[in-house]
């Protein structure tokens, strides 16, 4: 001990052993913050030699990145439909970043991988092989739940490896690469394990969509709309507008509005406060409490997309039996997402009761209060926390009625 030490100063080094003594007494409370850089890049031919859309980030972080493996994991879809692609990946490491070859893994695409927990490990497993640090790149390619699994697994290793998001599909491009979630299925909920977990980098490739099956060329635009109908009426119409060339893939129509809702997803994440959902509402999950549900029910034959359509079908429908939005509008979304391709009704719908467990769950995967965003006009959106379970259920019934008179006519 320094015997130099005056006696105040030994007083004051002596009264928070004293306090040890009633523990309880103690208290310390700090908010923090940590920032955070979301980037993203819309190109296309990602891995052509004259792109440098990904070796220009990779390569800001100096000699860290030179030294750091990289792990690669590409969507079998998409490998599939791009033979070459390993090639053109391998070729284009050697040309920008020489002392960096990736460990390519092709994963099963679709909501498979999400499902099925085996493909988690598989995935964990094959980035422990390759010995990456934290300063380390983990670089997923494909769709939606290509890029929510990946980026799971590349979440909890060590604790956070950096991760690149090549989004290969509407639907990830317009929405679900935007976010800061990551992910997997499980107990049979959607998206049950998981984490919020910035990436590094988000690229939206959209040369790769002109190699899209119609069904997943579609799926995107639901989002689309309901990105429009809360923050953007004017997105709306022109999505309105233009529900045939949308359908029909024209893509001087097609590739500005996904670029719309990719940046108002985008935007919503770094401006509007609460990127993690620390609050009770989550602000864009308009007509998600059912798609979710719906998915579960079908076995995944819905697509998120499709139940997305869905759910705002029946949101949308029970914001017009509320007397919350009028019947022009009311009748333009249903009209809107009928005319691009979507069917508003699926045969689970039979078991409404089943389908409104989706309002718990939904609760339960947020926490706190019940609260789903709703709207009372194209682009002014409210929150509502109760729920009427017979204009609800009336809601669903009215889709299967409108889905045969569509079908009819």
């Amino acid at each position: 001990m320094n015997n130099s030490l005056k006696y105040a100063d030994q007083e004051a080094i002596a009264k928070p052993i004293e306090l040890t003594t009633a523990a309880y007494k103690i208290a310390y409370d700090a908010a923090f913050s940590c920032r955070f850089t979301h980037r993203l890049r819309f190109t296309a031919n990602t891995f052509a030699p004259e792109n440098e859309a990904l070796s220009e980030i990779l390569s800001k972080e100096g000699p860290y990145s030179r030294r750091a493996g990289i792990a690669m994991f590409i969507d079998t879809n998409v490998a599939r439909k791009q033979v070459n692609l390993v090639s053109k990946i391998n070729d284009y490491f050697k040309k920008y970043l020489p002392e960096n070859s990736p460990k390519i893994h092709i994963v099963p695409g679709g909501e498979q991988i999400k499902n099925d927990r085996q493909n988690f490990r598989l995935i964990m497993e094959a980035i422990e092989k390759c010995r990456l640090c934290r300063k380390s790149f983990v670089i997923a390619i494909g769709g939606g739940a290509v890029l929510d699994a990946v980026g799971f697994a590349a979440s909890v290793a060590h604790r956070g490896l950096r991760l690149v998001r090549i989004a290969t599909t509407t639907l990830s491009q317009a929405d679900s690469a935007m976010a800061v979630k990551n992910g997997i299925n499980a107990f049979g909920k959607k998206n049950y394990m998981g984490v919020f977990a910035a990436p590094w980098l988000v690229i939206n490739d959209e040369a790769t969509l002109e190699t899209l099956t119609p069904r997943h060329w579609l799926a995107g635009f639901s989002e689309a709309v309901k990105v429009a109908l809360l923050k953007d009426p004017l997105l709306f119409e022109y999505i309105y507008r233009n529900c045939h060339r949308i359908r029909s893939r024209n893509l001087n129509v097609s590739i500005p509005i996904i670029r719309r809702s990719a940046r108002l997803h985008f935007d919503h994440i770094t401006l509007n406060g609460d990127p993690f959902e620390q609050n009770d509402a989550r602000p864009l999950d308009f007509g998600h409490w059912s798609a979710h549900k719906l998915e579960q029910m079908s076995g995944f034959e819905l697509s998120h997309g499709e139940a997305v359509a869905i759910g705002i079908a029946i949101d949308a429908t029970y914001a017009n039996l509320m007397g919350w939005l009028c019947d022009t509008d009311h009748g333009k979304i249903l009209e809107c997402l009928n005319e691009m391709g979507f069917e508003l009704y699926h045969r689970v719908m039979q078991h409404a009761r089943t389908l409104l467990g989706g309002l718990d769950e939904f609760q339960e995967h947020l926490g706190g209060r019940l609260t789903i965003p709703s709207i009372n006009k194209i682009g002014r959106v409210f929150d509502i926390h109760k729920i009427d379970t017979n204009r609800m259920l009336a809601a669903i019934s009215y889709m299967e009625r409108f889905n045969r008179h569509e079908s009819s006519g």
